[in-house]
């Protein structure tokens, strides 16, 4: 009887099958057709298509028009006779007079620091909007 097993021919159904992947695709009824990935998180477009990805849209002119129009009425001499810019830049020079220590948290420094920094960016920002806004027609 083990004779009879060992001498069996192939399996039903096995005889044809090969290892090679099947070059046709299987379909279905009960398998949707492919489809491309979609990202659920995309949101539709408001802007009407217009909004671009370079959202910064540097441009140089702003650059120079915004330190100029910075630099001018930094300069007046408003505070005591002297100008915000003259008051940082000669703080900058007495906090190098003494180089390897930093200023102290109670040095005038800061406080030109900060004013003339958030004036300048403040006339960058309002730059970009006004020079932006103008090329796209916006105003």
């Amino acid at each position: 009887m083990a004779a009879t097993f060992a001498t069996t021919s192939t399996i039903v159904g096995l005889s044809s099958s090969s290892l090679s992947p099947s070059p046709k695709a299987l379909s279905s009824g009960f398998v949707k057709s492919p489809v491309t990935a979609r990202n659920p998180l995309r949101q539709v477009r408001a802007s009407g298509g217009k909004f671009t990805w370079d959202w910064l849209r540097k441009d140089f002119n702003v650059i120079g028009f915004g330190l100029i129009g910075w630099l001018a009425p930094s300069s007046i001499p408003a505070i005591n006779g002297n100008s915000l810019t003259g008051l940082f830049f000669q703080s900058i020079g007495s906090e190098l007079s003494h180089f390897p220590t930093g200023p102290a948290l109670t040095s005038p420094f800061w406080l030109w620091m900060v004013t003339w920094h958030l004036g300048l960016f403040l006339c960058l920002t309002f730059g970009q909007i006004g020079f932006k806004g103008r090329t796209e027609k916006y105003f």
